[in-house]
């Protein structure tokens, strides 16, 4: 009953919010009707266009978890762009520079990748239990570090720029590729691995007495090292598997789609993994059709550019127009639930 309520208010924010976003593109002088069929048409339209989103997703999928992850232990990873650079590259390192079978090598360089994000994650989350610094700005100074690290590596002074015309790395070897489902398309098989981590992350959250502390740090941090939960060890493993989780999604990214590392080769899937994590109310499962939207709006944007409808950058008023409506009903929950604690805080004073 509970789960019906929830889809049915997703349902209708998602109604209300592309409602509000026909009547902005009213006011922005556009046709709402073009605009949403070329949406649909560039996000679905046909077999390319369905890959071609999936292939958008597919990262989504990865640093929606990380942001979760995090979240539910009362933390925001705002550095999931830094921990996917930083995987992406160390994931293409090991694609190029190690020699091994087939498949072991695939697997070995993405397991380099979330080691690689996983460091990253590990250094705000013990600066955040030892030492108290805010999350919000370690990750966010931390991704920023980790970005323009990894474009110096592949710059003309670099140790690892791989052509003259590009600031990229050599190309992985064949035997570290991840393979695609179809001969000429980019999505690949990340998108299988990411599908299973969110099953796998929805266990663990739910099932496992370690995502249990980690729940209940979040709900409340006092109350459950009063139950004896280690508030330390537990933000400090979910900001580490919030890392290992960007940099997993950044190494699959280079190895399925890219095939070698390069500069900014992300326009903002860490970003996006934030929204998705919050139109997906922090539930793994729920990242899933969150970032298959996310992914949908992306393509459709171009879609709408191509076709002249729209400039793409409307996609993203839309992203925004849609996380609020979503995430406008759980705020207003938590809003409600903090007045509620406070009153019956005074009313329990002398």
């Amino acid at each position: 009953m509970r789960l019906a309520r929830e889809l049915g208010l997703i349902l209708a924010s998602l109604a209300l919010a592309f409602g509000v976003g026909a009547l902005v593109a009213q006011l922005s002088g556009l046709s709402p009707g073009a605009v949403y069929r070329e949406l649909w048409r560039g996000a679905f339209g046909d077999q390319y266009r369905v890959f071609q989103t999936l292939t958008q997703a597919t990262p989504i999928m990865f640093t929606s978890l990380s942001f979760l992850i995090a979240f539910r232990a009362g933390l925001f990873n705002i550095g999931a762009e830094g921990q996917m650079y930083l995987g992406a590259f160390f994931g293409a390192w090991a694609g190029f520079t190690l020699i091994l079978p087939q498949y072991l090598h695939t697997v070995v360089a993405l397991l380099v990748g979330a080691l690689a994000g996983a460091l990253w994650g590990f250094i705000p989350g013990w600066l955040r239990a030892r030492r108290g610094t805010n999350e919000f700005v370690s990750t966010m100074m931390l991704s920023y570090v980790a970005i323009y690290f990894t474009s110096w590596l592949v710059s003309p002074r670099g140790p690892y720029h791989g052509t003259q015309w590009a600031n990229q790395t050599v190309r992985i070897l064949p035997s570290a590729e991840l393979p695609r489902f179809v001969r000429g398309m980019q999505l690949h098989w990340g998108l299988v691995i990411a599908g299973l981590l969110c099953a796998l992350f929805w266990y663990f959250l739910f099932r496992t007495p370690r995502g249990y502390e980690l729940r209940a740090v979040g709900q409340n941090p006092r109350a459950a090292q009063y139950a004896g939960i280690d508030v330390s060890r537990a933000m400090i493993l979910a900001l580490t598997l919030a890392g290992a989780l960007a940099g997993l999604g950044g190494a699959a990214e280079i190895l399925g789609t890219h095939r070698r590392f390069i500069e900014f080769f992300s326009p903002g899937y860490g970003w996006d993994g934030i929204a998705g994590g919050l139109i997906a109310r922090a539930h793994p499962l729920a990242v899933i059709p969150a970032a298959v939207l996310i992914g949908a709006l992306r393509a459709g944007g171009m879609g709408m550019d191509r076709a002249g409808v729209a400039p793409s950058d409307f996609a993203s008023v839309l992203q925004g127009i849609v996380i609020f409506f979503v995430v406008a009903p759980e705020l207003f929950r938590i809003f409600r639930r903090i007045r509620r604690e406070r009153r019956v805080l005074v009313h329990s004073q002398p």
